[in-house]
């Protein structure tokens, strides 16, 4: 049984970053949360701080407010300044924050002992929509009839799927099975107190180098074939496709427009414009956008220029985000928030929280969301497929 906070980092290229023991932390829903971090911020500077941002904290941001059920009971947000910090790079590591201790050593050696033990458990979680299906292509409707009447232009509708009665008494186990099955470049598992998060996300949300931003937002998105020629074709079909390049090109024209906030003049850039990524269980379309921001901008200006992030709410944004209250059931809490890390020197990384699994232990309530971007092209029934395309493999393979 873990006793502190842990969170890892996974960029399933070799490289990551483990960070767990105790430390000072903040935990904080909607409301002064990112008063109170910018001062957590400035308290543990020069220091490696982990993290995660709930997409609830809108709510401050903005003029919004989320009453719908939450099954995750989740806090919109938790920030620790860990103990240790361990950089993985293949068969190597290398301690960047804290000291070579016994407890230090017997952590990691257990850690790198569940990573490389393929024995995993089977989990037989019983997951069942809170969003009938019926239910589901009844707001598809509702909500291209909002995009027809020029409300929004695209919106990410989404479900969740939920499982009670459970109990994970290996959650690295867990995370491990669920990293198996989807190997993503911004996997992360972090679990502090009764709450664990099992990600399994492909999507950037933001990362800062020096005076550089860059943020990564997926649209787009087609499955796998185990058949190689109709696997590419597959891929192909998803580039031309111009359903699901306009989903893209309208969320990058979003985020341009959420870094054109902060960034120095005309330095807003595409970088690349519906690149076609493939993935262990999707094909995805991805665009990077970048801009070279002010002088002393901080993260929490970042934040309140950006965050949530355009592929998880539609645009505008704020529109979007007052009719998911309406039409979704349930409270996204950590889903379509962000996991990530800020260094010492102040640049960050963070990720879009999609592809994952929620557990609260003291409810012994496992959740999983999903979505997709409605727009005045889209198809109810190939709205539907394409949720359950995103999270079958996830769902399925964790009991196998």
């Amino acid at each position: 049984m873990i006793k502190f906070p842990v969170a890892y980092l996974n960029s399933n290229d070799g490289s990551g970053l483990l960070a767990f023991g105790d430390g000072e932390s903040i935990s904080a829903n909607s409301g002064m949360a990112l008063h109170d971090l910018d001062l957590f911020i400035e308290f543990h500077k020069k220091k490696f701080i982990f993290g995660y941002l709930g997409y609830d904290l809108k709510n401050e941001l903005e003029n919004l407010s989320s009453k719908n059920t939450d099954n995750k009971e989740f806090p919109d947000m938790f920030f620790w300044a860990p103990k240790y910090v361990v950089k993985l790079q293949g068969k190597h590591f290398e301690f960047v924050q804290g000291d070579k201790t016994k407890e230090s050593f017997e952590f990691l050696n257990y850690f790198l002992e569940e990573e490389t033990d393929q024995n995993f458990h089977a989990y037989k979680l019983d997951f069942q929509p809170t969003t009938s299906k019926e239910k589901y292509l009844e707001n598809v409707v509702k909500l291209k009839e909002h995009i027809q009447q020029g409300d929004i232009y695209e919106i990410n509708y989404c479900q969740e799927f939920l499982a009670e009665n459970v109990d994970i008494n290996f959650s690295l186990d867990a995370y491990f099975k669920l990293n198996n099955i989807t190997k993503a470049p911004f996997s992360s598992y972090v679990q502090f107190d009764d709450y664990t998060i099992f990600c399994g996300s492909p999507e950037r949300f933001i990362k800062r180098e020096g005076d550089k931003l860059l943020s990564q937002p997926i649209k787009g998105t087609a499955k796998r074939n185990p058949a190689k020629v109709q696997d590419e074709l597959l891929k192909e079909q998803l580039k031309s496709d111009p359903k699901e390049r306009a989903e893209n090109v309208m969320i990058v024209d979003l985020v341009r427009n959420d870094l054109s906030k902060i960034a120095t003049k005309n330095s807003v850039s595409v970088d690349e414009l519906c690149g076609i990524y493939s993935f262990e269980t999707v094909h995805q379309m991805m665009s990077t956008v970048s801009c070279e921001l002010k002088e002393r901008t901080s993260f929490t200006d970042v934040l309140r220029a950006t965050f949530p992030m355009g592929s998880m709410t539609g645009a505008p944004k704020m529109s979007a985000m007052q009719l998911i209250e309406e039409y979704e059931d349930f409270k996204r809490g950590i889903y379509s928030g962000s996991i990530g890390y800020i260094d010492p020197e102040g640049d960050f990384d963070f990720n879009v929280v999609i592809r994952s699994l929620f557990y609260n232990k003291k409810k012994k309530m496992m959740t999983c969301d999903v979505g997709g971007a409605i727009t005045i092209q889209s198809d109810p029934e190939k709205e539907y497929e394409e949720c359950l395309t995103k999270v079958q493999k996830i769902l399925d393979g964790m009991n196998e």
